[in-house]
């Protein structure tokens, strides 16, 4: 918690002497005692600052979602995603969804489904990761009665369900090979079989899929098929996760907050800028739905009219990567640099620092991975990034091999300098 000096009654003042607003430890028109307090029932965590006053407070007007959606934001990044939606969506191409978790798939998949001429017929969703491998092939394409033990009666699958309408694939890159293999045939022919049946079911339907993973990482370890690949990838579509749009987070979080004080029954009339700051700053490992889940529990736990942030809630070394993959533990010196816990207000709010930071890690990365980006053994995959997150990351930062030869060796030699006081 930050603990400011209120010796000179400026945080009172600036909220009223009434109404139950005062300074934690202080009555109705008692005097301000010479000690520190947390400003906790109008202020509460105000991260990384350490004042005499609240500061500037930003007031949080709902974010105006444009539409059902709820696609909140006007960065360059994400209008050029709608942009791309808007395109596709009156088609019926199959389309390919990619991003890091979090980044709000789901809601591009209605986009696209709600923007076409399929938007009377439903759109029906099946999570391919979260059904077992034996029975995603029924639930997919239906089974006949008698098909296996506890098929009593004919069932419909996913495919016919959404006839006329659009079926979207989430998780796709975990669907088990022997599945891939009849779903490569209902995209290509738009024909199928209920599992157990004989008869050839013929279906209009749509699809839209999408996946966390690196679906070419994927080929190369023969865990998903390329003809599939091509097949789905006809329009891909890559979200860009909530680091690279930075400001979005204010309208984002606009959104939330009004969302969640409504079903809280609570009242949150602004942010302080220095709050506002570090949430800007911070780089959301989570994307979209961490920054959601953050707000709720915060509104949850509020005590004010002033949204604020405990900061430790904002540390992400136990974070899993953006694509859903554990960090790797093979070098923790590179990933530390990174995700490690830092102190916001020295880190977070310094965007120079944390450039300096992401730097080091990649470097770090590249050289022990002999400078491989992609497949198990790159740096990508030791970072914990996508291929083309990484791919990104470094065009940012200016990194190239022959660039960078020097710093590598130059960060070598700083790794050899003993530490002060240490044996030589």
């Amino acid at each position: 918690m930050a603990v400011f000096d209120v010796t000179d009654r400026s945080a009172s003042t600036f909220f009223g002497a009434n109404g139950g607003d005062r300074v934690l430890g202080q009555g109705h028109g008692s005097r301000p005692r010479a000690a520190p307090y947390a400003l906790e029932e109008r202020t509460g965590y105000l991260v990384g600052q350490r004042k005499d006053h609240v500061g500037e407070i930003i007031p949080l007007g709902a974010a105006d979602a444009g539409s059902s959606e709820e696609i909140i934001g006007a960065s360059p990044s994400l209008r050029a995603l709608m942009d791309r939606v808007a395109k596709v969506a009156p088609t019926d191409s199959t389309v390919l969804i990619g991003g890091e978790t979090g980044t709000g798939k789901e809601l591009i998949a209605r986009a696209i489904h709600r923007r076409s001429h399929r938007s009377a017929r439903p759109m029906v969703s099946v999570n391919c990761g979260a059904i077992a491998a034996p029975l995603i092939t029924a639930e997919l394409f239906g089974h006949e009665r008698g098909a296996f033990t506890g098929a009593f009666q004919r069932r419909l699958g996913r495919f016919e369900l959404a006839a006329g309408g659009t079926l979207f694939l989430d998780e796709v890159g975990e669907l088990p090979i022997e599945t891939q293999i009849t779903l490569l045939r209902a995209l290509q022919e738009r024909e199928f079989e209920r599992v157990g049946g004989t008869q050839t079911i013929r279906a209009d339907f749509r699809i839209v899929a999408a996946t966390n993973r690196d679906l070419e990482a994927a080929i190369a370890a023969g865990t998903f098929r390329s003809d599939l690949f091509y097949r789905l990838s006809v329009f891909p579509i890559e979200l860009p996760p909530l680091r690279e749009r930075r400001e979005d987070v204010r309208a984002l979080l606009g959104h939330f907050v009004a969302r969640a004080a409504r079903r809280a029954g609570k009242t949150v009339e602004g942010v302080s800028r220095a709050t506002l700051d570090v949430l800007e700053a911070y780089p959301w490992p989570g994307n979209v739905r961490e920054l959601e889940n953050l707000v709720e529990r915060s509104v949850i736990l509020l005590e004010s009219r002033l949204f604020t942030v405990d900061e430790s809630w904002l540390s992400c070394r136990a974070a899993r990567s953006g694509d859903g993959r554990a960090v790797a533990a093979s070098a923790p010196h590179a990933v530390d640099a990174v995700i490690g816990r830092r102190p916001v207000a020295s880190s977070w709010t310094d965007p120079r620092k944390l450039e300096e930071i992401e730097r080091e890690a990649v470097l770090r990365a590249l050289q022990a991975t002999g400078w491989v980006i992609g497949g198990r053994s790159g740096a990508a995959h030791l970072l914990g990034l996508k291929r083309t997150t990484l791919q990104s990351l470094m065009q940012r930062l200016g990194i190239a091999r022959a660039a960078a030869s020097t710093a590598s060796r130059g960060a070598a030699i700083d790794d050899r300098t003993p530490a002060p006081g240490a044996p030589s």
